[in-house]
């Protein structure tokens, strides 16, 4: 059965074909007949109960430049779909928050909307590992300045970190002796008044920041390890890393089969762990990506492993 699939996205022209995740969704959508369509946030507009956007239907292409074609533009119920997919990055910010909001008006009157909007809510990237004390490095969560020199001071080699960030931004290694420490925690708190992460440093970063991906729970079961460029400690893409596919470890298919079930039964359809060594470090829920850099080393089809799990979801 085709579906009328609506893609909450960042803006077309600004995805980058070579490596979104959410491309790869939509040309495997288009491929089996779905119909394709691009929501802009900004357009999404709540009128009492009933969701309402602006939308254009589009079909993806194999090319780069442009990757899409227009095939329509129109203003649409969002209920006329069959399904929603949130896939919009961060900041995760007011107008972020206000889009689940809309979002979950629309899943409260039947429509499957992926990731949910309040589980999306509901779990910070960073914040949601700490559930899970027993898979974690050491973490503290904090912006009192007292309290972080003491958890530095103790664990003596730490990674510090704003709970709002991406692609590695803003991410320090503070060590005890650091002449800087006080000024970094300064500016990642703003004299005190934003909370940050601290994490006892993880020396395994150098083998690579898994990104492990689960599908309804299932996992990938190959993970894409970002290596730091030289003279880093940040493995993130974004931050110069480089991606390097490989088999699921022991460890990686245990935080993957602990965590799997109990997040797919939140209504997150789609969830990117990051693991150092065996230590879960973050849990992805805004648009986990990696799905080409993965399918294009192993082969594996992670786009195909996903459409089949929303084709089932949507019609659940």
């Amino acid at each position: 059965m085709a579906l009328r699939l609506a893609f909450v996205v960042d803006p077309l022209d600004a995805l980058k074909p070579a490596k979104d995740s959410s491309i790869a969704m939509m040309r495997e959508a288009a491929r089996r007949g779905h119909e394709v369509w691009a929501v802009q946030r900004g357009s999404l507009s709540l009128h009492g109960a009933q969701l309402h956007a602006h939308a254009e239907r589009i079909e993806p292409g194999a090319g780069d430049a442009p990757w899409y074609r227009v095939l329509e533009t129109r203003a649409c119920l969002m209920h006329d779909f069959d399904a929603v997919l949130m896939r919009q990055d961060p900041p995760f910010d007011f107008e972020y928050i206000t889009a689940t909001w809309m979002l979950e008006r629309a899943a409260a009157a039947g429509l499957p909307v992926f990731n949910h909007p309040r589980a999306v809510r509901d779990h910070s990237e960073k914040v949601s590992i700490c559930e899970f004390p027993a898979l974690i490095t050491p973490t503290l969560v904090s912006r009192d300045e007292g309290t972080i020199n003491a958890f530095i001071d103790l664990h003596g080699d730490c990674i510090l970190k704003p709970l709002d960030g991406m692609g590695g931004a803003r991410i320090f290694r503070v060590r005890r002796d650091d002449p800087n420490r006080n000024v970094i925690m300064e500016t990642l708190t703003g004299d005190g008044s934003q909370t940050l992460m601290a994490q006892r440093f993880i020396p395994e970063i150098a083998q690579g920041d898994k990104r492990i991906l689960l599908i309804d729970g299932e996992p990938v079961p190959f993970c894409l390890a970002r290596i730091p460029k030289a003279g880093e400690t940040r493995g993130n893409l974004a931050a110069g890393g480089r991606g390097v596919a490989q088999a699921l470890s022991d460890s990686d298919w245990k935080i993957a089969r602990e965590l799997g079930p109990i997040l797919a039964a939140r209504g997150l359809l789609l969830v990117g762990l990051d693991v150092i060594g065996d230590r879960l470090t973050e849990i992805n829920v805004t648009s986990p990506t990696c799905f080409v850099e993965i399918t294009q080393q192993t082969g594996f089809d992670v786009a195909a492993m996903f459409i089949d799990a929303l084709e089932r979801a949507a019609v659940r």
